[in-house]
């Protein structure tokens, strides 16, 4: 019993008090250039010009580097402290590992913020391979981490973990899906950041703000945020906004209805009025004369009746009319598709769409455009004695009643 006692008092009089005063000095010596470190690299950061110090600073690079100061201390003086050498070196080299990939971490981190300043980053972000850089450095770590403790190889571990292979591939099966699409996503050039692009299916209708490598991050225009995975893009179908931006032009496909009983041919008092129209003028005169010499040519007399012959309609005349006056509206393209048509007369009324595209492509630009020449063509309907279909209303059904 007294031989035990001496034991114990040798060994709790020299060899945990030195090995408290190891870890003691390790943290008075890990605080001190901890502060140190700090207020030299802000100091050196405010003195330059340059923003790549600051990215450090941010990132915290310079403070995980410290933590190495301590695991150093600590495998260095392990050997004086007796009977636990060996838990302090394992303590240091697990330690050490950890620190290893914070600090990779924190690199890459500083890569891609360096990477996302450059206008490359638009086209191919890298985040989604960064986080794949920084997940392998933590598992990596933990690998070591843990054959450090139980005394064996890594290559130990990673070999058992070949029978896994099928379980790890079960489980993460949509993340690797995401991988594998993010890649081929930016390889084709399908979507970058800040592209607007839709998939109704999933709620998506906004801006791109982020692609990792599992995910695609959109904010929708009413501020939402949604995540969708990579996959769901090569899977099923969506719009990118893109080409329209690109073209510089944005389509207007809008339809007005017509009242059909409002359609006739023009008479004398109805041409007499469109020639002042200044953008009918040369299209009433150059259509009059193709109407009188193909009246002489068949031999026909337009007095006669209304279908002798060729002849202005309104509906035909308004359409003219509409067509002019978009070529001559400065913020519509001229070099892009411009026209008016009929489409096939429906129930409500005969649709009669407007096809062109406005110069400014950003989305309260181009609806003020729209807005003006939309008010302007529903302006102009009456005055070629045209009606605008619309269902009546309780108040018109009660008159009529």
């Amino acid at each position: 019993m007294e031989r035990v006692k001496t034991v114990l008092l040798k060994f709790f009089s020299y060899d945990v008090v030195k090995s408290l005063g190891i870890l003691l000095l390790a943290f008075v010596l890990w605080s001190v250039a901890k502060w140190f470190v700090k207020r030299v690299s802000q100091h050196v950061a405010q003195k330059t010009k340059t923003t790549i110090d600051d990215t450090f600073i941010e990132h915290n690079v310079f403070g995980i580097a410290v933590n190495y100061i301590p695991f150093v201390v600590i495998g260095f003086l392990a050997r004086f402290s007796g009977d636990f050498a060996y838990f302090l070196r394992k303590v240091s080299d697990i330690g050490a590992s950890l620190t290893t990939a914070s600090l990779v971490s924190s690199l890459l981190s500083v890569l891609n913020s360096i990477y996302e300043r450059h206008p490359i980053s638009k086209r191919w972000p890298i985040r989604g391979y960064i986080q794949v850089l920084k997940l392998l450095a933590y598992v990596s770590a933990a690998i070591v981490a843990v054959c450090i403790l139980i005394n064996k190889s890594p290559w130990s571990i990673l070999s058992g973990l070949g029978a896994l292979s099928a379980v790890l591939m079960l489980v993460f099966r949509h993340t690797l899906l995401s991988f594998v699409a993010t890649f081929q996503i930016l390889y084709q050039d399908l979507v970058q950041i800040g592209d607007w692009i839709e998939m109704p299916k999933y709620g998506v209708d906004g801006e791109v703000v982020d692609i990792t490598f599992s995910n695609l991050v959109v904010r929708n225009w009413d501020n939402t945020i949604v995540a969708v995975p990579s996959y769901k893009l090569l899977e099923d179908s969506f719009k990118n906004w893109r080409g329209m931006e690109l073209s510089g032009g944005r389509r207007i496909k809008r339809a007005i209805y017509i009242d059909q009983s409002s359609i006739r041919f023009c008479d004398d008092q109805m041409i007499e009025r469109f020639k002042k129209i200044h953008l009918l003028k040369d299209y009433i005169d150059k259509k009059l004369k193709e109407i009188e010499e193909d009246a002489k040519r068949r031999g026909v007399n337009l007095g006669d009746s209304p279908l002798n012959g060729r002849r202005l309609t309104n509906i035909g005349t308004f359409r003219v009319y509409v067509e002019e006056y978009l070529k001559i509206h400065p913020m519509i393209r001229k070099d892009m598709t411009l026209m008016v048509r009929q489409l096939a007369p429906t129930p409500q009324g005969l649709p009669l769409e407007i096809y062109c595209f406005v110069a400014d492509t950003r989305w309260v630009p181009y609806e003020k455009v729209q807005a003006d020449i939309f008010d302007h063509i529903l302006a102009s309907v009456p005055e070629f004695d045209l009606r605008i279909f619309q269902f009546p209303s309780d108040t018109a059904m009660k008159k009529i009643a």
